[in-house]
């Protein structure tokens, strides 16, 4: 699958991301948050669970419960 990558600012120089695919804009309940694009049409194999270049878990579950999949909270 192909995922744009966006990112935001968060304390201490580090930066929460946001994956949603290609095909999709930024969801609504997320466009309020100031979300820059960090990456375009990013490859990733459709059965991945983790995006770890951006500390991204549960790909696939957050994708579809949300339609866009964000940082952990872990992380």
């Amino acid at each position: 699958m192909r995922l744009d990558i966006y990112r935001r600012a968060e304390t201490d120089g580090k930066f929460s991301y946001l994956a949603v695919p290609e095909t999709r804009d930024i969801p609504e309940e997320a466009t309020n948050t100031d979300w820059e694009v960090e990456a375009r049409a990013v490859e990733v194999a459709d059965d991945a669970e983790r995006i770890e270049d951006y500390d991204i878990d549960n790909l696939n579950g957050q994708l579809s419960e949300k339609g866009y999949a964000v940082t952990s909270v872990l992380h």
